[in-house]
């Protein structure tokens, strides 16, 4: 315990940019293990944030892609490593719908530690640009003329719950299309493959400005500072809000 409160005090005051005269910790290269593959919006995150704690640890932080098994591959291997200088960088999205998805949990949630809160995930609900709607109110209609015809991309598990859940209340037939990786996902949704991708907005982004997808809405509780798009709530589909956020696990 007196190793996670070093790592944890180390961690929260590099976050903080707090000037640390005595620094017990890192004391050798860190590395953040990742859920996610590369591209993925906790990846970006990730590795702006693995150059500058370099910088000022002194000591390198690396990052190292783990995807696959929903989040478990990399959440076992943060526990093997049995190491405070190892961590997972998890998108909540990775395992809190683990007990509600898997039979039996295949590691034991007690052995991860929460350190540190890093940020909150912007998700944004995109449709390629060749389909022709401009809202999410347009994109259910269709979905209800067009039963089984339309899909979406399931990466992590708290997309598949909240959006899976939501069609099948609403008695819509859309079908998941699951995939290992965002840029697969991303790719698809490009070419019409799959009809809708609920992802990160820093995934989606260059996408949408060069206007090969459209942004419909995103899913936080609040409107995002800058950026043009409504809630979904504000859409008309409040049972589509949820928060994503990254912390640093232990």
């Amino acid at each position: 315990m007196h190793k996670i409160a070093r790592l944890a005090a180390g961690v929260l005051l590099a976050l903080l940019a707090v000037p640390v005269v005595a620094q017990s910790w890192p004391q050798r290269p860190v590395k953040f293990i990742l859920p996610l593959g590369p591209g993925a919006g906790a990846d970006i995150g990730a590795r702006l944030y693995a150059d500058r704690l370099t910088k000022r640890w002194g000591q390198p932080v690396v990052v190292e892609n783990r995807p696959g098994g929903d989040g478990v591959i990399a959440i076992n291997a943060v526990i093997a490593a049995k190491d405070d200088h190892t961590l997972l960088w998890g998108p909540s999205s990775t395992f809190v719908g683990h007990p509600y998805t898997l039979e039996r949990l295949p590691y034991d949630p007690k052995e991860l530690v929460p350190v540190a809160r890093v940020s909150t995930t912007v998700v944004s609900l995109a449709v390629p640009a060749s389909m022709n709607i401009g809202s999410l109110k347009e994109f259910m209609a269709l979905a209800r003329e067009q039963p089984g015809k339309m899909n979406f991309a399931s990466v992590t598990t708290v997309t598949d719950i909240v959006m899976a859940g939501y069609f099948k209340s609403a008695g819509l037939d859309v079908q998941k299309i699951s995939y290992k990786d965002t840029v697969t996902a991303l790719n698809d949704l490009i070419e019409g493959r799959i009809q809708m991708y609920g992802a990160a907005y820093a995934i989606v982004r260059t996408q949408a400005q060069a206007g090969r997808i459209k942004l419909l809405a995103v899913t936080n509780r609040n409107r995002v500072p800058g950026l043009d798009l409504p809630t979904v709530a504000e859409a008309g589909f409040p049972e589509l809000n949820f928060d994503g956020l990254v912390g640093l696990i232990a």
